[in-house]
């Protein structure tokens, strides 16, 4: 089987007893290669020294004395930055932990450490995944999309590849039609990946160069319900089914779960009675029908009952937040 997401640094980390990933020094040592805090030509020798022996001893403490004694001052507040993350990492112990305290209050690291932890962290989920489509879906977790209604399809581009190659022409039809939505989608030559040429994803994977389709009926939908039910299960242990749907037919439903700020915003208005402009629900991409395999599992009040998500766009652009599924599931207090 090929081997996919290099890029996560899942190559450097060790699994636990328990399927979870260990915090190793060379994952810490990932970190301190980032350019914000990598030394350059001009850095003093405070910053040098600093450097340098994090890379030898990647857990050693750093005294409020060695960072003011950097010269720069960005770079002191970007050592600040990554050993705050590093401390909730190594209180943590594992990847998975420590993803999980970052929402029990405020957040306080880069989104962008955020999703790299999901990065990682579903990369190990999904380590034994031969389906390049479920493999695609899954990067809805950790990069932002651009969503494009056309024609009744629901197109998902991977937002940066779209913002870099919209003006230029390697990737010119894929611009043209997710940045302006124009055109015929049967004569854009577009690479939508679909069962017939999913293999294309495990040789352009690092590229994030291919589509989506989340239309109702189409494969990678159904692959985004496989995503969400392993990701549930690897951290919550709690066996779930999950699977698209048209619209929600009950009028006062139990239970939903928005996976993004606006689904989250739209239910909420729903379900409290109010009336929402078509344009608005429009943003919604998808919907789905939450079944727990043990409805014991479940707050007693809503036990059996099935549990509703959304997935939408904002301004065009898709950004999930797959923790909802870990902190809002109504699970029985035991």
């Amino acid at each position: 089987m090929a081997d996919f997401w290099r890029n996560s640094g899942f190559h450097l980390l060790e699994k636990d007893p328990a399927g979870r990933l260990r915090v190793t020094d060379d994952f810490l040592r990932a970190y301190y290669l980032r350019p914000e805090i990598h030394p350059v030509e001009e850095s003093g020798d405070a910053e040098v020294r600093l450097h340098a022996s994090l890379m030898n001893q990647p857990r050693r403490s750093v005294g409020e004395k060695e960072l003011e004694a950097i010269e720069d001052a960005d770079v002191r507040d970007n050592y600040r930055v990554i050993l705050k993350f590093r401390k909730k990492l190594l209180e943590a112990g594992t990847l998975e932990g420590c993803y999980r305290s970052l929402f029990k209050g405020p957040i306080d690291v880069p989104p962008m450490f955020v999703d790299q932890l999901a990065h990682v962290i579903l990369r190990n989920v999904l380590g034994g995944c031969d389906d390049p489509l479920r493999l695609r879906a899954a990067e809805l977790f950790f990069r932002e999309q651009k969503a494009t209604i056309q024609e009744g399809h629901a197109l998902l581009a991977d937002l940066e590849t779209v913002e870099m190659h919209a003006s230029g022409n390697r990737y010119g039809s894929i611009g043209k039609l997710i940045v302006e939505a124009q055109g015929d989608l049967g004569k854009v030559d577009l690479d939508v990946l679909d069962r017939a040429n999913a293999a294309l994803y495990w040789e352009r994977e690092s590229r994030h160069d291919t589509v989506i389709s989340l239309t109702y009926g189409r494969p990678a939908l159904d692959a985004l319900c496989r995503v969400i039910e392993a990701w549930v299960f690897h951290f919550l242990g709690t066996g779930i089914q999950v699977k698209p749907v048209r619209k929600i037919d009950e009028p006062r439903w139990a239970w939903h779960i928005g996976l993004d700020a606006e689904s989250t915003a739209i239910l909420n208005e729903l379900w409290s009675g109010a009336q929402i402009e078509q344009g608005r629900m429009r943003n919604i991409l998808a919907i789905f029908a939450l079944q727990f395999d043990d409805p014991a599992a479940m707050r007693t009040d809503i036990r059996g009952r099935t549990i509703y998500l959304a997935l939408s766009c904002e301004d065009g652009v898709v950004k999930m937040k797959p923790q909802n599924l870990l902190t809002n599931l109504p699970l029985h207090e035991a």
